[in-house]
Formats: structure tokens, C-alpha cells, sequence
């Protein structure tokens, strides 16, 4: 009893010394993996599968975390993987401290910032996984100092930078995977250095030059994807190096020249992926020779001539080959048909010719056959088009494809019925089949895309078509198809586009196409339909309703505003009459309304500017009367506007678009008036009315004398005359000084768009202070425009000749080969346009005043106020500028035009920019000041010697508001 009390006594003690020990292996070392792991527990903002908040804790070993692997030795962290836990947050420099750490996989959370500096002390590791994450900034170079390293995955992030050349010094490295990141630059040529290296992966960056011929010397190399870049130039010929090359993805970039006769020597590739680039020149026949070929890829580029007749070893293994939009011709090799186990076969967008081969029902596991857009032709000995029987063997055919091929003719073979119980997709538009649609294509049940339109199919439309439950997308047009629609297409339930425009079909449209709720596009356009059933409109999912040039008839439905969800509604060329319903108004997405060519009375529904997605109106060829609502003036995406050849009256507005409109949006319409631009009669004046406006008017016009005769005495008080002379009380000349480009450069901040006061036709205008402290405006012209240079002459020219203090003064001028400027005096108040169109700015009446006697003054200055007469050309607020007294200066010479006593009487071409006052209007506003102010001393005199003719005043006062208005 006492020796089995001593023996279960040595037991717990040594079951305590174990326990103890557990703990003090922490110390120190675990302990310092314990405070990295817990640092990194810290930096996570957001645990949504709580994987780090309850297991992570300090209450158990830091061996026994979830995702931590511990040495069987030291019990020190060698293993962290955090895969697939949806964890956000950054990285911490702690855990760099994992000093043991061999493998770190953090692949597919969240985290992101930069990776820290610390984590360069962890050389044991083996391998690195932090892809589709967030980190962002250049791929730290200290990568390259961990000499162990075999894999690192960075891909799925926002790094950014190079490639660190450092990165090609790893000695054991096996894959490198950069993809799917924002990478630029060249790809490193010591790339080549990585002799261990089997997979490489930079696809989806924005890496640029070319492909480093010493990719070749990656020798053990079995995988290489550089697709989705900018790489340009050719492929090296150093990639028929790479023997154990499996996988090539170079696609999607702007890689040119010959594809490399070396691909051929790569006999354990099974992907060759070069799509989508600008290559050229034929396809090297060796590359049909490789007979582990899976996938071939070369479509979306430019390669041209024949594929080889014959193949050698063949393609055993092929599935894909996909050849499309490029320039390949001749027939389809016989080869092809003998790659037995094709599963896509992709030949659309070429020039291939001959018939299509029969041998194409040799590939049972076809699944896809795209042939579209060649020249190939069907065989002219049979009336039927035999490949399609010959295709009833590929009892896995899923995709058909062999429309815009003209020379395919003949008849649709009955056996049509028994292609693949798979087929999905049958398309044969735009060939020339003729006959009639066999009933038996009701048997391809799992249909849902027929299309046979732009062919010559003759007959009716096979009620069988209404057993083909799957359909979605039915398009017959442009055939010579007759008779009425069988109802049961309405059996369709999946039916989402049905096209049977430019056919022969007639009689009423079936009412129960109104009960195909799955409907989205309906074109029953140019046939001979007679009327639409009420129950139409219960489609009120129809997206495309196209009914025109038929012989519809009656009134438009009265329920039309039922198709909310319409965009398109064209009923053009029909019969209709009537009224056009105010609930069309109800179509709130409606992009295109047509109702041209009917007979439809009565007026245009105001209620029209509620349609304001409208984009195209066309109410031409009826007999609307009335007037073209105002309230239109409100639809501002209405781009095309026709309401030519009815009755309409009145006047046409002119606001909104309707500005934009030419005169055959209204032709016809005798009784319209408006501008002479739309070339109908002015619109009369109702008496009325203007008797009605005197009221209003004439106290105005008793204010503008007042305030005229005001100004009248502030211009007296100026002295200003009616001739103004040359070279008398000129203001003194500005100081002239040469400035650098050095001088404007440092004065403009280097012309720093913080400086920018506006960018003209020809150049950009900056604020500047010299180094004496004077504000100044630089105006640089573009060096790279004709014109802005001719500018610039023009500008010199004028402004060295006149002076005046209502024009802009030019202070100096920096000019050479490559860069040409105005030195000119800054006004600190800007523009008038500012002024007059800004919210933050306003003018009284008074300024308004003086700032048209300023301009007037330069312009009366400008025409009879020098030697030769200046014509500024392009006079408008923008080239207006205030100094700080509100002082107008024009400004902008750099079309002006300087006459000589030759020129006086010629007309100038008209040069200005957008917003300018034509020269005839500014000649108009100088002579009418002068009349006004000669009015103004006429009223003086009149006023105290005729009081009482009143009638004589009254006219001369509207002879002066006629020539403002």
C-alpha cells in the first residue's frame, strides 16, 4: 500500500514538472512569437469568422492557434497561414520577430498598406503567399536577400513601381507570381538569372518594352504568362529554348512581327495562348505539329495567308483552336478535321473559302462550331446544304455558327431536326438559303437563338418553332416569308426578341402576343399587318416596339401610356388617325418616338415635356394643326426635332434646342413663323399687346433719359470730342524693360497652373509678379499652331502702334524659336464675363453705363482715332477686362485687322471666336451712342422751345428705342 502511494505521488510530480516546462519553453524565445502573433492579432480591424478573437488567446500555447505550426524541436513558429479568413487590417513590424518562420501564406483577405522594412529579418523562409490582398507601393527589394526563398506569390495587389531587379538573384526560387498588380516599366533582363525558376506569372500589370531575349535561359521554365500588358515588339527566338515549356500566355498585349518557327521545337506545350496582339505574316506549320497541344490561341490579330494542308504528327490532343478575325485564307485543311478530340473550333472573321468540309462530322466531341464570316460555300452539286447532315454526328454540338457566308446556297436539309439534342445556338443569317424552314426544327429543343435572317427563306413560318420551349431569341427578318404569325410562338414563355421585319406577313397581330409578358423587343416592321389588338399593351416590360411601314389603321391605343418601360416606339408609315393620346406621356423612359408618315389630327400634346429622356421626335407627314407647345423648350436631351409637312400655326419656339433645329424640322407648315433661318415669315406684332407694353415701357424710357443726360454731362465734363485727336493727351508710355524667359518662368511659379487666369483659341494666359514686385499677365502662345504664331504678329503689330486708356497696355514682349509671350498690365477685377454670369459678382447701372462708354471710347478710338483704322474682330465680354477702378480695357488683338486707306471699303472675313459681336454691331453700338447723345442735346433744346408737341416727342423717343432694341 505505502509503495503504490509513492509510485502514484512520483507520477503527479512528474506530470507537474512537464506541465511547468510547457511553460518556461516560452521564455524567451516563444514568448517573442507570442507578442508578434498578438501584435498582428491588434492590427486586424475586422474578424467577421472571429477566427483571431476566439482562439487567438493567451490562455492556451501559442502552438495550439489556429493557423500556427510550431517546430517539433525549438517549438518555435515555423508555419503561419491566415488563407481564406476574410481578415482586414495591416501588417505589423512585430512580425518580423518570427525569426524561425519558413512558410507565411495570408493569401485572399484583406490586408493592406506597405509591407513593413522588419519583416526583411525573416531569412528562413521558404514561402510566400500574400496574394489578392490590398498592399499597395513598390515591391521591396530586400525580397532578393532571402536566399531560401522557393515561392513568392505577390499577385492580386496594388503594388506599383518596377520590378526589383534584386528579385532576379534568388538562387532557389521555383515560381514567381507579380500578376494582377499595377507594375510598370520593363521587364528585368537578369530575369534570365533564375535558373531554378519553372513558373513565372507578370500578366495584368502595365509592364511596357519588349520581351528580354534572356527568357530563353530559363531553362527548367514550364509555365510563362505575360498577358494583359503593354509589352510591344516580337517574340524572342530564344523561347524554343524552353523544352519543358507547357504553358505560354502572351495575349492581350501589343506584341508584333512573325510568330517564331522555334514555337515549334516546344513539344511538351499543351497552352499557347498569343491572342489579341498585332502579329503577322502566316502561322509557322510547326506549330500544328506539337502534338501535346491542347489550346491554340491566335485570334485577334493580323496574321494572313493559308494554313498548312498537312500537319505531320497532327493535333491528337487539340480541343480548342481559335483563329478568329484575322486575315487567314485558302480552304480549311483537312488536318483540322482529323484533330479528333476538338472541342472549339473558332474560324469566324477570316477570308476562308472552298466548301465547308463534310469530314467536320468525323469530331464527335465538338461542342462549338464558329465559321461565320468567311467566304466559304456550301457544294454547288447539292440542292441541300450537305455539311449540315454531315454535323448530325456530333452529338454534343452545342454552338452553330456559319452566318455571313453569301456563297453558302441551297436548301435547309430536313435532317436539320437531328443535329444535337444540345444545340443552344443555330445562326445562319446573312448567307442565301432559300426554301422553306423545315417543320423538323421544332425537334432542337434546348434552342434558345435562331437566327436565319438577310436569306431567302420562302413559305410560312413553322408552327413548330412554338414547341421550342427554351427560345429566347428569334430573329426571320429580311426573308420572303408569307402568311400570318402562328399563335403558337405564343407558347413561347422565355421569348425575349422576336424579329420578323421585311417579310411578306400580313393580317391582324395576334392577341396573344399581348399575353408573352418575357417580351423586350418586338420588330414587326415593313410587312402587312392590319392592325394592333388591345391587348398589346400589356406589355408593359417592352423595351423595342417597332410596327412601321405596315397598314395599320385606326386610332392610336388609348392605353399606349401602358408600355412604361418602352425607349423606342416607332409606328411610322401607317394608318393611323386620330388624336395622338395624352398618355403617352406616361413613358417616362422613352429615348425615340416616331409617328411620321400617318394621319394623325388634332394638336401636339403639351403634355410631351414630360417625356424627358426623349432624344428623337418625328411627327412628320400628318395632319396635326395647332401650335408647337412652348413647353417642349423644357426637353433638354431632345436631339432631332421634325414636325414637317402638317398644319401646324403660329410661332416656333426658341428656346431649349429648339435653337438647334434647321428649317427641315418645319418645312411645310405654311402658317408657322419664326426667324428667317428656319426660312418662315417673321411672326406679326399684336397691336394690342404693344399698346399694352407702352404702359411698361415708356417710365422706363423716361429713366434711361434721365440717366443719359447724366452721363451725357459726366462726358462733357471729359471733353470728349467727336473727333478725338492722334497725339494729344495720350497717357505716357508704359516703361519698357526686356524680361527673360527666365524672368517669366520665375515670376509665373513656372507657369504653374495655380497661376492660370484662362486658355484662348491660341494661348494661356498667367498671372506673374516680377522681381521689382509689379503684377503683371503673361500671355504664351502655343508654339505647335500656325495660327497662334500668326496670332502673335498681329497682336505686336497692333499694340505697338496705339495707345489709349481703354486698351489693354502691352508692358514688354519675350519671343524666340520655341516660345512666344505678351507681357501685359493686369487687371484685377478679370473679365466682364465674370462680371455679368457669375453668381458672386454684380454690376449696378451705373457701371454697366460706364463700362460701354469705355468701350465705345476705344472703339471711336480705334476706328477715327489713328492713322490706319483697327478692326479688333472678336469684341466680346471675355476680351473685356476691369482694372481696379472698373475701368474698362479691351483686350486681344490677336485677329484685329489694321486698313490701310486701299481697305477702307472692303468687308473683312469673319475670324472671331465663340461668343464675339460681329463688326457691323460694334460699328451699330458707336454710331447709336453718338445718336443718343445727339438726341439727348436735341430733347435739351427741344424741351424748352416745344413742350407742347407732345406727338413729335413721343416718336422721337420710340425711333430711339427701336435702334437700342
Amino acid at each position: 500500500m505505502g509503495k503504490s502511494h509513492f509510485m502514484l505521488s512520483l507520477v503527479l510530480v512528474i506530470l507537474f514538472l512537464n506541465f511547468v516546462r510547457s511553460f518556461s519553453m516560452e521564455s524567451p524565445n516563444i514568448t517573442t512569437d507570442r507578442l508578434a502573433l498578438l501584435a498582428l492579432k491588434s492590427h486586424v480591424t475586422s474578424d467577421p469568422k472571429r477566427f483571431l478573437a476566439t482562439n487567438w488567446s493567451t490562455n492556451t500555447s501559442v502552438c495550439n492557434w489556429f493557423g500556427v505550426t510550431c517546430g517539433s524541436k525549438n517549438l518555435r513558429v515555423t508555419v503561419l497561414n491566415l488563407t481564406g479568413m476574410v481578415l482586414v487590417g495591416t501588417i505589423p513590424s512585430h512580425l518580423g520577430n518570427l525569426s524561425f518562420l519558413t512558410r507565411l501564406n495570408i493569401m485572399n483577405n484583406s490586408f493592406q498598406g506597405l509591407l513593413p522594412n522588419h519583416l526583411a529579418n525573416l531569412h528562413r523562409l521558404k514561402f510566400i503567399n500574400l496574394g489578392n490582398n490590398k498592399f499597395g507601393g513598390e515591391i521591396p527589394s530586400w525580397f532578393g536577400s532571402f536566399t531560401r526563398l522557393q515561392n513568392l506569390y505577390l499577385f492580386g495587389n496594388n503594388f506599383t513601381g518596377l520590378i526589383p531587379s534584386s528579385l532576379c538573384h534568388l538562387p532557389k526560387l521555383e515560381s514567381l507570381n507579380l500578376g494582377n498588380n499595377n507594375l510598370r516599366g520593363q521587364i528585368p533582363v537578369k530575369i534570365g538569372n533564375l535558373s531554378t525558376l519553372k513558373s513565372l506569372h507578370l500578366g495584368t500589370n502595365q509592364l511596357s518594352g519588349q520581351i528580354p531575349g534572356t527568357i530563353g535561359d530559363l531553362l527548367n521554365l514550364e509555365r510563362l504568362r505575360f498577358s494583359e500588358n503593354n509589352l510591344t515588339g516580337p517574340v524572342p527566338s530564344s523561347i524554343g529554348n524552353l523544352t519543358f515549356l507547357s504553358y505560354i500566355d502572351f495575349s492581350s498585349n501589343s506584341l508584333s512581327g512573325a510568330l517564331p518557327f522555334q514555337i515549334g521545337n516546344l513539344q511538351n506545350l499543351e497552352i499557347l495562348s498569343l491572342g489579341n496582339n498585332s502579329f503577322s505574316g502566316s502561322i509557322p506549320p510547326p506549330i500544328f505539329n506539337i502534338s501535346t497541344a491542347l489550346m491554340i490561341w491566335l485570334g485577334f490579330n493580323q496574321l494572313s495567308g493559308q494554313l498548312p494542308s498537312t500537319a505531320g504528327l497532327g493535333l491528337p490532343k487539340l480541343e480548342g483552336l481559335y483563329l478568329e478575325l484575322n486575315e487567314l485564307s485558302g480552304p480549311i485543311p483537312t488536318f483540322i478535321s482529323n484533330a479528333s478530340n476538338l472541342i472549339f473550333l473558332q474560324l469566324t472573321n477570316n477570308s476562308f473559302s472552298g466548301t465547308v468540309p463534310d469530314t467536320f462530322g468525323n469530331l464527335k466531341y465538338l461542342q462549338r462550331l464558329d465559321l461565320g464570316h468567311n467566304n466559304l460555300s456550301s457544294k454547288p452539286s447539292s440542292p441541300v446544304l450537305s455539311f449540315l447532315s454531315s454535323l448530325t454526328s456530333c452529338k454534343s454540338l452545342e454552338v452553330l455558327i456559319f452566318d455571313d457566308n453569301p456563297l453558302i446556297t441551297g436548301e435547309l436539309p430536313v435532317s436539320v431536326g437531328n443535329l444535337s439534342a444540345s444545340l443552344t445556338l443555330f445562326y445562319a443569317s446573312h448567307c442565301n438559303i432559300k426554301g422553306s424552314i423545315p417543320g423538323e426544327i421544332g425537334n432542337l429543343s434546348k434552342l434558345f437563338w435562331l437566327g436565319l435572317d438577310h436569306n431567302d427563306f420562302t413559305g410560312t413560318i413553322p408552327a413548330t418553332l412554338g414547341s421550342l420551349r427554351e427560345l429566347q431569341d428569334v430573329d426571320l427578318g429580311s426573308n420572303k416569308l408569307e402568311g400570318s404569325i402562328p399563335s403558337e410562338l405564343c407558347h413561347l414563355e422565355r421569348l425575349a426578341y422576336l424579329t420578323l421585319t421585311d417579310n411578306k406577313l400580313f393580317g391582324p397581330i395576334p392577341e396573344c402576343l399581348g399575353d408573352m409578358v418575357s417580351l423586350r423587343n418586338l420588330f414587326l416592321g415593313s410587312n402587312n399587318f392590319t392592325s394592333i389588338p388591345s391587348t398589346l399593351t400589356r406589355l408593359d416590360g417592352i423595351l423595342f416596339l417597332e410596327l412601321s411601314s405596315n397598314s395599320l389603321n385606326g386610332s392610336l391605343p388609348t392605353d399606349i401610356g401602358n408600355w412604361k418601360s418602352v425607349t423606342n416606339l416607332n409606328l411610322s408609315d401607317n394608318q393611323f388617325s386620330g388624336a395622338i393620346s395624352s398618355s403617352i406621356a406616361d413613358l417616362m423612359h422613352l429615348t425615340h418616338l416616331s409617328l411620321s408618315g400617318n394621319m394623325l389630327q388634332g394638336s401636339i400634346p403639351a403634355s410631351f415635356d414630360e417625356l424627358i429622356s426623349l432624344e428623337y421626335l418625328d411627327l412628320s407627314r400628318n395632319n396635326l394643326s395647332g401650335m408647337i407647345p412652348k413647353s417642349l423648350e423644357k426637353l433638354q436631351n431632345l436631339k432631332h426635332f421634325n414636325v414637317s409637312f402638317n398644319r401646324l400655326q403660329g410661332e416656333i419656339p426658341s428656346r431649349g434646342l429648339f435653337g438647334n433645329y434647321s428649317s427641315q424640322s418645319f418645312i411645310g407648315n405654311e402658317d408657322l413663323c419664326g426667324p428667317s433661318r428656319l426660312q418662315v415669315p417673321p411672326c406679326k406684332t399684336d397691336p394690342s399687346k404693344s399698346a399694352n407694353l407702352l404702359k411698361y415701357i415708356l417710365p422706363a424710357i423716361g429713366s434711361v433719359i434721365l440717366v443719359s443726360f447724366a452721363v451725357f454731362i459726366l462726358l462733357r465734363s471729359r471733353n470728349t470730342k467727336t473727333e478725338l485727336p492722334i497725339q494729344e493727351n495720350l497717357p505716357p508710355l508704359p516703361e519698357w524693360r526686356r524680361i527673360s524667359y527666365h524672368d517669366l518662368a520665375q515670376a509665373t511659379d513656372g507657369f504653374s497652373d495655380s497661376n492660370l487666369l484662362g486658355v484662348g483659341s491660341f494661348g494661356s494666359v498667367y498671372k506673374g509678379t516680377l522681381s521689382t514686385g509689379m503684377t503683371i499677365a503673361v500671355k504664351v502662345f502655343h508654339v505647335n499652331q500656325d495660327r497662334a504664331f500668326k496670332s502673335f504678329d498681329i497682336e505686336c503689330e497692333v499694340l505697338r502702334n496705339i495707345r489709349h486708356r481703354n486698351l489693354v497696355k502691352i508692358i514688354s514682349s519675350c519671343s524666340n524659336v520655341e516660345f512666344k509671350a505678351l507681357v501685359l498690365e493686369f487687371m484685377s477685377n478679370g473679365s466682364l464675363e465674370k462680371w455679368l454670369y457669375s453668381d458672386n459678382h454684380f454690376l449696378n447701372v451705373l457701371q454697366r453705363l460706364n463700362i460701354v462708354i469705355d468701350i465705345v471710347l476705344a472703339l471711336e478710338y480705334l476706328h477715327h482715332g489713328h492713322t490706319l483704322p483697327v478692326v479688333h474682330c472678336d469684341i466680346k465680354p471675355n476680351n473685356i477686362l476691369l482694372d481696379t477702378d472698373m475701368i474698362a480695357h479691351l483686350g486681344d488683338f490677336g485677329i484685329a485687322k489694321l486698313l490701310g486707306e486701299e481697305d477702307a471699303m472692303i468687308q473683312t472675313k469673319t475670324l472671331a471666336t465663340i461668343g464675339y459681336m460681329s463688326p457691323g454691331n460694334v460699328y451699330r453700338l458707336v454710331l447709336a451712342f453718338k445718336l443718343f447723345f445727339k438726341f439727348i442735346m436735341d430733347l435739351n433744346y427741344f424741351l424748352i422751345q416745344n413742350m407742347d408737341q407732345k406727338e413729335l416727342f413721343l416718336q422721337k423717343v420710340m425711333c430711339i428705342v427701336s435702334g437700342f432694341l
